[in-house]
């Protein structure tokens, strides 16, 4: 047997302490992305449900520039509801606004300084182009200052379910752009939020307030100075990257978060919403939204994989004592729809949950029954597959409620069942003793 030389020890040796190096979980290849994106992080969502079909890092927390507009649009138009402003309340502009107007390198409609302005007019320039210092202008008027503004934005997130996340002023600027005047955190700091947040700040906004839908898909804004500003989404119809269906929603880009889009596009009824985020170009984000967008619609199918008045098999019925009826036929109270993968729609399995509240000590439920009444719920989830579940982080799921209605029994029905089970049971035991006899 030949001697192994030292020079072949060693090189074994390096390459097997260098292969410990070659592949680090939890990094950017953590995640597959067979679409062939080059956003940093994507993800897509059914825009009526919220249910998400596609998703690569989207719990990864990067910069979302612009795209934090979306959440000042929100608070406006929750103002306008609420009534704490109107569309045509005036908007005098301070000095602070109309030099941020002006300055280099920013997004921006001129906006002179002790002039009036609508609310409709500035919300126009922040939906449409992008305007910053009028997105400054709105956010002063709802709080009285851009940092009361800012403290509500984080606050708003809380309470629409956003979970990662952070703002620092209302326009998605760099602070450093924002002439000394930033309202919250350090002079570089940036709004931060993941894509799966920043789509379920899109999910919200165009579904509480689906009017916002009309301003963004304006392609081009005429604005009072005489100018016209072309829409920063270029998939709008008549622009560079037209895409049929989309009528929204905000892009954003600063060299800190590179450059995002969010879109939102509707073909034949059915609606989705997708972000891509930290595309290294302006042309890239829309390219990869259109690959978005392509795979949804060819696919996905919304389909009926429950449907209304569903019994599970072997679990037609739960008992209930002191009722007319031993027992009582459940069902879905409505259908069940999904988005499902072609070929796909036999993909799913039901769990029957019961309420543990309706129920006795031994599992039973207790009259009077109201047909109708809520007694727990059908969850619906894939057999085999990914399943990336909701924006919302609520699980599939309907109402399980009964088919019909169960009076409770009168006092000599409930003594005759009770005479009829005691001498049941004393049949039963003598029964049982005669038996033992042979």
């Amino acid at each position: 047997m030949k001697k192994i030389s030292k020079t072949l020890i060693f090189t074994f040796v390096f390459v097997l302490v260098m292969s410990q190096f070659a592949y680090q979980p939890g990094e950017a290849v953590a995640e597959s992305d067979n679409l062939g994106l080059k956003a940093e992080a994507a993800i897509i969502i059914d825009g009526e449900t919220g249910q998400i079909v596609y998703e690569k890092n989207a719990d990864k927390v990067l910069g979302i520039a612009s795209m934090s507009k979306m959440m000042t649009e929100y608070i406006i138009m929750e103002s306008i509801e609420n009534g704490k402003i109107s569309w045509d309340q005036k908007v005098k502009i301070n000095k602070y606004v109309h030099d941020l107007s002006k300055a280099p390198n920013l997004s921006n409609v001129g906006l002179t300084e002790g002039e009036d302005y609508t609310v409709k007019e500035l919300y126009q320039a922040m939906a449409v182009y992008s305007g910053n210092a009028a997105t400054v202008a709105l956010a002063q008027l709802v709080s009285g200052s851009e940092k009361s503004f800012v403290k509500l934005m984080n606050e708003k997130a809380k309470e629409l379910g956003l979970k990662n996340h952070k703002f620092v002023n209302a326009s998605g600027l760099n602070n450093s752009d924002l002439l000394g005047q930033y309202p919250s955190g350090d002079e570089d700091d940036e709004n931060i939020m993941t894509a799966k947040d920043t789509a379920l700040l899109a999910y919200r906004l165009i579904n509480d307030y689906p009017e916002v839908l009309k301003i963004a898909s304006i392609p081009k804004l005429k604005f009072r100075d005489g100018k016209e500003y072309p829409n920063f989404n270029w998939m709008l119809p008549g622009l560079i990257f037209e895409y049929k269906g989309v009528d929204g929603l905000k892009t954003g880009s600063t060299d800190f978060a590179g450059y995002g889009h969010t879109g939102t596009v509707i073909q034949d009824g059915q609606r989705y919403i997708t972000v891509v985020m930290k595309s290294t170009n302006k042309n890239e984000r829309f390219a990869d939204s259109t690959k978005l967008m392509n795979y949804a619609y060819a696919t996905f199918k919304k389909e009926k994989v429950l449907p209304a008045n569903y019994q599970v098999k072997g679990k037609e019925t739960l008992s209930v004592v002191k009722g007319k009826e031993k027992d009582v036929k459940i069902q879905s109270e409505k259908a069940i729809e999904l988005l499902v993968e072609n070929g796909g729609k036999d993909n799913y399995k039901t769990d029957l949950v019961i309420d543990k509240n309706k129920l006795n000590e031994d599992g039973k439920l207790t009259a009077p029954i109201k047909k109708g009444e809520k007694l727990g719920y059908i969850t619906v989830t894939p057999k085999k597959g990914e399943d990336y579940g909701y924006i919302n982080g609520d699980p599939v799921k309907v109402n399980v409620v009964a088919a019909e209605s169960v009076e409770k029994a009168n006092w000599f029905v409930l003594s005759m069942r009770a005479v009829g089970g005691f001498f049941g049971d004393v049949w039963s035991s003598v029964a049982s003793t005669v038996k033992g006899w042979f």
